[in-house]
């Protein structure tokens, strides 16, 4: 029977669709990145998504992030993304935590339960803080490096952390990861020199913040806000996507369907 899995099951086969609907994927950040992670992987079957973040949708995500519309500023991401996946797939099931995901409360998350992780998120303290807990509790994870500053989508690369190359995020997860007696990490990242972003007060958050009166977390206090184009952060997401549908089903064999 014709069903909108039709075309996947083709290429995979029933029984990796099966385990892919029986899967639960967390997916941390749902940003540029993290939103074509989830985009991908609701169209590919995957049937139990924790959606974890508590950013809101700001007018300079318009640019690159898949749920960004004029309708959906000023509206939660994991809310915005839960909206859009329900109405691809209704059968799935997606839960979402607003909030962000931090060493401090890294116990209230019940990685014990999920089938993958995704790191798509900013911070390396996150970052690091989610490679320790997969490993811990025996969960792959896959982690996206540094996506921003960059212009050529062609130069991102799938490998294990320690065989990165050029991004400056990588090395010091290298570093850190290496102090913390973790052997191997698979992840996303780019071999393209960083661009320097144009210094341009008129278009700086810093002195024309949009984001709402009140918003407790705000990409001014960043150190340096990286630039960032629709055509980078999706290529990083796809990419990602693709290496969890293959971990989850690698252990299926394709048969044949008729």
């Amino acid at each position: 029977m014709l069903d909108q899995f039709s075309r996947t099951r083709l290429l995979l086969g029933r029984e990796a669709m099966e385990k892919l609907h029986s899967s639960r994927v967390a997916v941390f950040g749902i940003g540029g990145v993290g939103g074509y992670v989830c985009e991908a992987l609701i169209r590919s079957g995957v049937g139990r998504f924790d959606l974890v973040d508590d950013d809101k949708i700001c007018l300079t995500n318009l640019n690159r992030q898949i749920i960004a519309t004029r309708k959906t500023i000023g509206k939660y991401k994991v809310d915005v993304m839960k909206e859009r996946m329900l109405d691809i797939n209704p059968d799935a099931e997606v839960t979402v935590r607003k909030c962000f995901f931090l060493p401090e409360n890294a116990d209230e998350f019940p990685f014990d339960d999920y089938d993958y992780v995704v790191d798509a998120v900013d911070t390396v303290s996150a970052k690091l803080e989610l490679v320790m807990q997969a490993q811990k509790h025996g969960v792959p994870v896959i982690s996206c490096m540094g996506a921003g500053n960059k212009l050529d989508g062609s130069q991102f690369r799938v490998a294990d952390i320690y065989k990165t190359k050029m991004c400056p995020l990588a090395k010091v997860m290298r570093y850190e990861l290496r102090k913390r007696g973790v052997k191997k990490l698979k992840v996303v990242y780019s071999e393209e020199e960083p661009t320097r972003p144009i210094e341009d007060a008129s278009i700086s958050c810093r002195t024309h913040c949009v984001c709402p009166p009140g918003t407790e977390r705000k990409c001014t206090e960043r150190r340096d806000i990286p630039g960032s184009v629709a055509f980078v952060p999706s290529v990083a997401g796809l990419l990602i996507a693709g290496e969890v549908v293959k971990d989850l089903t690698k252990e299926k064999a394709t048969e044949p369907v008729g």
